[in-house]
Order: structure tokens, then C-alpha cells, then sequence
């Protein structure tokens, strides 16, 4: 006889593992919609702040793959923290750093112009990655958490 499905959360390396693939899937749809957003007709307010929602996520999980003993909180405010710090970023000038940020890694990780609206576009990012964790985890994804 098969005893019920703990509620209890998965175990640290398989807590990792998802965070790693929802991470890798939310990477693919952020560079999917830069790449592709505009040929398909999607508006720039969409494709800037959906870029910016989805690297806010990816930042959450990742810290979730590099940290997988702090709570969610804790990844929460890590994520925000380096948001904030990347944003503000943006306002320091230096020729090297221009010149990284002119490239197409730059772009992508550091952004290139300034603006606070990419603070609500992050704050709901990790909000999402943090709803994402929670059903993912605690639930395992399909298969992934049943015991055997």
C-alpha cells in the first residue's frame, strides 16, 4: 500500500533542479520575446517590460539553484536587492562599462538606459518566480516529486 504524498517540500537537490529548468525555460522566453517580439507585432511596452519581468524571474531562480537552503523570502530579497543594484547601475558611466553594455551580453544582464519602471517590472517578475517556486516545489513538477 502506497502511503499518502507528503505537503512537505521536495529535497535541496531537486528543489535546485527544477529552479534550474524553470530558469532555463524563462531564459528561452525572454530571449525569444527580444529576439522576436517585434516581428510578431508585439507592442514595445511588452517586449521592454516583459524582458524586464522575465530577467527579474530568471534572477530569482538562479539565486534559488546558487542558495537552495534560504527560504523563499530570503531569495526574495536577495533578487530584489540585486534588481535595485543593477538598475541604479545603469547611472554610473564608465567607458569600459558603456562598452560592455553596447555588447549583446550587456544588454541583456546589465540593460543599458536607466528607469524606474523597470523597478515594478522586477518587483512583479520575482513576485511571479516566487508563485512559480511555490507551485513547483512544494508540488514537485509532474512526476518529478512522487514517491516511489
Amino acid at each position: 500500500m502506497r502511503a499518502a504524498q507528503s505537503d512537505k517540500p521536495v529535497a535541496p537537490l531537486r528543489t535546485s533542479l527544477i529552479r534550474a529548468a524553470l530558469a532555463l525555460a524563462v531564459i528561452v522566453c525572454g530571449l525569444s520575446l527580444r529576439w522576436y517580439g517585434f516581428p510578431f507585432g508585439l507592442p514595445a511596452f511588452v517586449v521592454k517590460y516583459g524582458g524586464s519581468l522575465l530577467w527579474a524571474t530568471m534572477v530569482f531562480l538562479l539565486a534559488g539553484v546558487l542558495l537552495p537552503q534560504l527560504s523563499r523570502s530570503q531569495l526574495t530579497a536577495i533578487a530584489a536587492a540585486i534588481a535595485v543594484v543593477v538598475e541604479f547601475s545603469r547611472l554610473i558611466h564608465t567607458p569600459w562599462l558603456d562598452a560592455f553594455r553596447l555588447t549583446t551580453a550587456g544588454a541583456l544582464l546589465l540593460g543599458r538606459i536607466f528607469s524606474l519602471w523597470n523597478l515594478v517590472a522586477y518587483a512583479m517578475g520575482i513576485a511571479f518566480g516566487v508563485l512559480a517556486d511555490r507551485v513547483t516545489t512544494v508540488h514537485g513538477l509532474v512526476g518529478w516529486a512522487k514517491a516511489p
